[in-house]
């Protein structure tokens, strides 16, 4: 059963927040960060970009970078732009986009849950990100950014979130680059902080929808304080992560679509015949078609969409790995027909987040950058957390959740 507690966040005064906010760290690079943050010493990305303090490119993982960033975190708290709450508790956090809000719940979740399954993952980590992330939490010795999480729907919290988020809001403001409506909500009455720690006690498992590496760093820096620390107790803040817990039928999961840079040495039209061995091709026209259902794809090539539906009988639909539509372009297109075969390393092969829209995949194919486009039907919540209970793992670039959590509204200090 899941694990949380209330903690006592840090934040910027309200009067501020629309300074301090910022990005998560790992959706734009240095410059994004360096030309977003402009002339705002107040943006939080001189703590989780500190490399935008140094001369352009400077590397993200030179060692004066993590020493800039616990800097700035001290000059933060010093200045007044970010100061901690004085008691522990809960927070809301609505985001709103495209008219649809998703309401999660701010709390501090428990690292033994991480190592012992409770909280499930769903994608692989690589070792240099953790690494990366791990330096961050030690030498500012918090949880900058929250991690995202989904749970199983749930009345009790429903209700409780509801009646409160009908409250004024903390906060309440557009974020600049998305135009997504961000809201928060402090939850601070006894009652209502021990209803959602009893309840979160009932349910069984947390799953990691977005922030893996964050996740496998705050657990693995959590997990090494305990180890170096002789009086450990099991209570210190150390022993908690900060997560933002959405109901799982709430979130919205957009397609994670793929660009190659050639067909490996055919034609079009033999390509094109290639994918009728496993795929029913019909052609769509000029306009942008985007599929309509699982094992249905739309494959932009040489300015005409086309659709490729899997034939019968082609994936085992007993395994949730084997009929994901991410494994199947990976196997029968990818794979069987390009000879791409490691989609992390593979430098023909690139992504693009469904938020940029199938405009996007044309802009890149009819520059000549890309000579074909593919786009995938999304992922639901219910695959992930079907795969994540088999104890599978996703293949990678499956999943693009948006809106994104925005930082810097709320921070973790571990002690």
């Amino acid at each position: 059963m899941a694990k949380i507690k209330p903690f006592r966040g840090l934040r910027p005064p309200k009067s501020l927040v629309e300074q301090v906010e910022s990005r998560p760290y790992d959706v734009l690079d240095s410059e994004e960060a360096r030309a977003e943050a402009g002339d705002n010493e107040k943006s939080l990305y001189h703590i989780i970009k500190p490399e935008i303090d140094f001369p352009v490119g400077t590397s993200e993982y030179d060692p004066r970078v993590y020493e800039r960033a616990a800097q700035n975190f001290a000059r933060f708290q010093k200045e007044g732009w970010l100061v901690q709450d004085e008691q522990e508790m809960y927070y809301i956090y609505a985001q709103t986009m495209n008219g649809k809000t998703q309401y999660g719940l701010v709390v501090a979740a428990a690292v033994e849950d991480y190592i012992n399954g409770v909280i499930k993952k769903h994608e692989l980590t690589r070792r240099d990100k953790e690494e990366d992330r791990m330096k961050h939490v030690r030498v500012n010795n918090a949880n900058l950014e929250p991690v995202f999480f989904a749970y199983p729907d749930n009345d009790v919290l429903d209700k409780l979130v509801a009646r409160i988020s009908n409250g004024e809001p903390e906060y309440d403001f557009i974020a600049p680059v998305d135009g997504f409506r961000h809201q928060f909500w402090l939850v601070s009455k006894a009652e209502d902080i021990d209803t959602i720690t009893r309840t979160f006690a009932r349910i069984p498992y947390l799953y990691i929808a977005d922030g893996h590496h964050r996740s496998a760093a705050a657990a693995l820096v959590g997990a090494e304080k305990a180890k170096l620390n002789p009086a450990h107790r099991g209570d210190e803040e150390y022993n908690y992560f900060m997560a933002v817990c959405f109901p799982a039928s709430q979130l919205t999961i957009l397609d994670y679509n793929r660009v190659v840079k050639d067909l490996a040495g055919m034609t079009g039209e033999a390509f094109l015949e290639a994918l009728g061995k496993n795929f029913i091709v019909e052609q769509k026209g000029r306009e942008p078609w985007r599929p309509e259902k699982l094992h249905q794809f739309s494959l932009y090539l040489e300015g005409v969409w086309y659709s490729l539906m899997l034939k019968p009988g082609i994936c085992d639909e007993s395994d949730p790995i084997d009929s994901l539509d991410v494994s199947i372009s990976s196997r029968y297109i990818l794979d069987e027909l390009l000879g791409i075969k490691d989609l992390r390393s593979d430098k023909r092969i690139d992504f693009v987040g469904g938020l940029r829209g199938l405009g996007e995949l044309k802009r890149r194919v009819d520059s000549g950058e890309m000579k074909m486009a593919l786009a995938l039907y999304p992922v639901s919540m219910q695959q992930i957390m079907n795969i994540a209970d088999s104890g599978n793992i996703m293949p990678p670039k499956a999943t693009w959740f948006e809106p994104k959590l925005r930082s810097g509204l709320v921070i973790h200090k571990l002690s």
